[in-house]
């Protein structure tokens, strides 16, 4: 779900000759993934995660796994305490384990990480969870066997999806205890997902032909000690962040033209004026969605010079200052994802084994990275929400909606039009600005004060998904809104937002009477997260950023 484009079309320059950022199409995303240690892509984990792609694992990749285990089996017969290898682990790490005790080790150290609770994880997230760790894994730097990373392959190729509950997870020492659920099912224990049936783990396996992993040395802990959750959850969120960007440009358009308002702030050389490339690039969208509508000149008249001037003089920010507030997030995002790629470049266990063949102790399992900018985007996402629901609110009020009649009702009074839609954004808005508080300035100790200092990123990805989700139905009720407000301005809008006033009409119909609003919301909640909204409004006028 990423924002469309016409592949044809070249980079555009941004303000202060910036390049605007390219946006994906969903339709190029991979249907197979080969794991060959190099860095998986944002797209890459989305296609499987979301869409079911299959991952094959390529025989350099087993090349670099079977050589970095002979390392760890050279240090499982030493007489020297290695970590993970031959001792306990967290505040237990000065425990020496006997050689004949250390399988057990590993074994014991999964069964009791899994230790979860609460609601069940979504299928994707886990799926993505899998995948990350599986990963670092073919990256030979974890010292796990090439038939675990065969496992976990498997699993993935054949649905298997592990339960992975809700709690469990500080984000420091990796997600150990979404990992350990993973790693328990590998196992052939706990429970697991098949289509829309939770079964035993052991019969999930069986019935797919998978043998059950039996973990050796420092096996069970490559499993567990991984960002894998909270950064599988960040690349979902980002690659739906594009979309809902894109369509918070469209729903803009879609307000200000309705409102009456004025364009020419948008101007590329008023945009210019402050070069940021996000706010280049929703300018450039506005501009495009605006371009040739009848309405927006109806309110124009001619200037000294003989040329169409706005009448309004200075719109309410929620329209004026619609690019500098959606380029803000655009570049925020960017910056996301900047993070997002070095996450997935990354090799995260501990110890891990270099490439050298030392077994060395650190400390890349701590999510701080990727944790800030899980709650960069929430803080985005509930501004971005915030300003929609305004422009919504401004249809409904007669003093400031350019004389459309009370709440956009067929007879104010005895209709009451949207008037509850918009309280429904609101409620939204207001929940969102809650999730907006950020989890990563939280730490709690835990493991007898080893783990003195955690970066809470499982739970601020966790927060994220849900201001996704309210982003997403936020601007559905303003799109939902502004195409009934078209409908009841004599004038026809401009290209690009009558293909999407269009599209809102094929599945919602036109003002009338009051109607059950909660399934026409619905309706166009699907539009704008399937990207039909955005699929409409490029379709009328190519590339939209």
């Amino acid at each position: 779900m990423s924002t469309l484009h016409d592949a044809a079309t070249t980079p555009a320059a941004g303000a202060a000759g910036t390049t605007l950022p390219q946006a994906q199409d969903p339709h190029d995303l991979p249907r197979h993934v080969v794991l060959d240690g190099t860095p998986l892509t944002v797209e890459q984990v989305v296609a499987v995660a979301r869409h079911g792609a299959s991952v094959e694992i390529h025989e350099r990749a087993l090349a670099r796994m079977t050589q970095s285990r002979a390392v760890i089996e050279d240090l499982a017969h030493d007489t020297v305490p290695h970590y993970g290898v031959s001792t306990g682990f967290g505040a237990l790490a000065r425990r020496h384990i006997p050689t004949e005790m250390r399988a057990q080790l590993q074994v014991s150290l999964v069964r009791s990480h899994a230790a979860g609770s609460g609601a069940e994880v979504e299928t994707e997230v886990v799926r993505a969870l899998q995948l990350l760790r599986l990963a670092t894994l073919v990256t030979g730097h974890t010292g796990a066997r090439p038939v675990t990373a065969r496992t976990y392959a498997a699993m993935l190729n054949a649905g298997i999806t592990p339960v992975v509950h809700e709690y469990g997870s500080l984000g420091c020492s990796g997600d150990l205890a979404p990992l350990a659920h993973v790693a328990l099912a590998a196992m052939g224990e706990g429970r697991v997902r098949v289509g829309a049936h939770e079964i035993d783990a052991a019969q999930a396996l069986a019935d797919a032909g998978i043998e059950p992993l039996v973990l050796a040395e420092k096996e069970g802990l490559a499993l567990i000690n991984g960002t894998d959750g909270m950064l599988g959850m960040l690349c979902l969120a980002i690659h739906d962040l594009r979309r809902l960007l894109t369509t918070a440009d469209v729903a803009a358009s879609l307000s200000v033209e309705a409102l009456l308002g004025s364009d020419a702030p948008f101007a590329e050389d008023l945009v210019a004026l402050r070069p940021h490339p996000g706010q280049a690039a929703s300018a450039s969208n506005m501009r495009r969605l605006l371009a040739g509508s009848p309405l927006m000149a109806s309110h124009r008249e001619l200037d000294d010079a003989g040329n169409p001037a706005c009448t309004r003089v200075q719109d309410a920010y929620s329209l004026r200052c619609a690019p500098q507030v959606h380029g803000a997030a655009r570049d925020t995002l960017d910056h996301a994802a900047t993070v997002a790629g070095r996450e997935l470049a990354s090799a995260i266990d501990n110890p891990v084994v270099t490439s050298d063949g030392r077994v060395e102790s650190n400390g890349n399992f701590h999510g701080a990275p990727v944790a800030y900018v899980l709650d960069f985007l929430a803080i985005a996402a509930a501004d971005l929400a915030s300003m929609s629901e305004r422009r919504t609110d401004r249809f409904l009020d007669v003093a400031r909606n350019e004389g459309l009649p009370a709440f956009l009702a067929h007879d104010p009074g005895v209709d009451s039009g949207h008037m509850i839609a918009q309280y429904t954004a609101a409620g939204i808005v207001s929940e969102l600005k809650r999730l907006a508080a950020p989890a990563s300035v939280d730490s709690i100790p835990s493991s007898a004060m080893q783990e003195d200092h955690v970066s809470m990123g499982w739970a601020g990805a966790r927060k994220l998904r849900r201001s996704v989700d309210g982003l997403t139905r936020v601007l559905a009720i303003e799109v939902l809104t502004a195409t009934r407000a078209l409908d009841l301005r004599a004038e026809a809008p401009a290209a690009g937002t009558a293909a999407v006033h269009d599209a809102v009409r094929a599945v919602v119909p036109g003002p009338g009477p009051d109607r059950y609003l909660a399934p026409e919301i619905e309706h166009v909640v699907g539009l704008v997260a399937g990207g039909q909204v955005v699929a409409a409004a490029a379709g009328a006028v190519g590339h939209l950023y």
